[in-house]
């Protein structure tokens, strides 16, 4: 193997160690790979206008305003918005597991089930429960990216740490990540020089 196959190997094994390792966040609030979770995360969960009764005719009429395609979909109160993000904070979440936080509080929202594709609706209900997220820092910020059903009506952990409370370790541990990849591809690039 010439040297130059030789980088182009280490190079790929780079690229492909750099594409694994960033897939996917472990912690809550590392940055992250979809910058545009929260405005998509409010296009589906808080919505201005969202109905407050639970009549299933105006429920499907505002549903399919906006597309049938998800067969359960969670709305929370528009008002609530501050107290929501909160949930990506160490005030006002704790870390569940991977990039996921549970609220401290239960929120109250409405869910709605619907016929697969179809604008039917099966049933419309108002729950209380504590919200989990999956919560991400978009800039300055650790903010939810997506809403994960709570079917097991889970409670938060009183010993376990708050959600922002990693962020500038996850912060940190992206930067030793980016730094190691770094330093393995410049080692590389002297390899190949040195060869020469």
């Amino acid at each position: 193997m010439t040297g130059y196959q030789g980088f182009v190997s280490l190079a790929l094994l780079c690229l492909w160690l750099c594409h694994h390792s960033l897939a996917k966040n472990d912690a809550p609030c590392q940055l992250s790979k979809w910058k545009n979770g929260f405005n998509t995360f409010l296009k589906r969960h808080v919505r201005p206008g969202t109905p407050t009764g639970l009549d299933q005719n105006v429920w499907g009429k505002y549903i399919s305003n906006f597309g049938c395609d998800r067969p359960t979909q969670s709305f929370l109160d528009p008002r609530d918005l501050e107290r929501v993000k909160a949930v990506c904070s160490d005030q006002g979440g704790q870390q569940y597991k991977e990039s996921l936080c549970i609220s401290r509080q239960p929120f109250a929202f409405v869910t709605v089930r619907s016929v697969p594709d179809t604008c039917d609706i099966r049933s419309v209900t108002r729950e209380h429960k504590h919200l989990i997220l999956a919560c991400e820092a978009l800039g300055s910020q650790c903010l939810p990216v997506h809403f994960e059903a709570n079917w097991e009506n889970l409670k938060p952990d009183n010993n376990a740490r708050g959600c922002g409370g990693n962020q500038r370790a996850a912060a940190a541990a992206a930067g030793l990540k980016a730094s190691w990849l770094w330093l393995l591809l410049s080692s590389a690039l002297l390899l190949l020089t040195c060869s020469r």
